[in-house]
């Protein structure tokens, strides 16, 4: 089947370039030139993927990614014309799975969706559930829950929760965290694993304190009664 791409970017030279490259690839592309546009097709199509601008008409890009947030964790990959860290961190924290400066190679861009497309075959095959504390991961759907209650959390907080978990009570370093999940080529730093922890953490509420940080070293998963 193949994989849907949602491309929101106002300008259409730049959209018609990320297009040809991802078709040459076998994705399907969907374009939008808005933010309202581009919930509008996330609404009515099964996207995959989402390369989103954040200096959009209408709607810009952190509103767009804020609200599909409250729904799906579709990969998100944000661009900006700003190379700000604290705007890197900003849009981790709505979501964003990874985020890219232009001017940027559309290679190295399509490079980037591949692999939040293919990066969960590190972990379990589908219908494996991982379970740790009262939380349990499935994997055929690619939900977590606490008890009976489901948590809703982003694409990249699914891959560390079921990463730390999988790798119960061992020291995981943010060096690897960053390798596994975001890959070799990841522009970002420790500071983006914590604000992915934090996240995390406050989603999972009570069971918060079952990731535990390991001063100078990292992060493990831990059992608690």
């Amino acid at each position: 089947m193949n994989k849907n791409i949602l491309i929101v970017e106002d300008e259409p030279i730049l959209r018609e370039i990320m297009k040809d490259y991802f078709e040459n690839e076998g994705y399907a592309v969907l374009e939008a030139a808005d933010g309202k546009e581009a919930l509008a097709l996330f609404q009515t199509h099964d996207v995959h993927l989402i390369i989103l601008d954040i200096m959009l008409p209408e709607l810009d890009g952190w509103s767009v990614c804020q609200r599909i947030r409250k729904i799906s964790r579709v990969p998100i990959i944000m661009l900006t014309a700003r190379a700000d860290e604290d705007d890197t961190l900003f849009g981790f924290e709505l979501g964003a799975d990874d985020y890219v400066t232009k001017p940027y190679s559309p290679p190295v861009l399509l490079a980037r969706a591949k692999r939040l497309l293919e990066r969960e075959a590190f972990l379990a095959p589908a219908g494996e559930r991982l379970s740790g504390s009262g939380i349990t991961i499935d994997f055929s759907s690619r939900t977590v829950a606490i008890g009976e209650k489901q948590v809703d959390l982003t694409h990249t907080e699914f891959e560390i929760l079921a990463y730390l978990l999988k790798h119960k009570g061992m020291i995981v370093s943010r060096e690897q965290l960053i390798t596994k999940i975001w890959g070799y080529d990841f522009a970002g730093d420790d500071r983006t694993v914590n604000s992915h922890i934090r996240n995390l953490r406050a989603k999972l509420e009570e069971k918060a304190s079952c990731i535990v940080t390991v001063v100078r070293s990292g992060y493990k998963f831990e059992e608690r009664a």
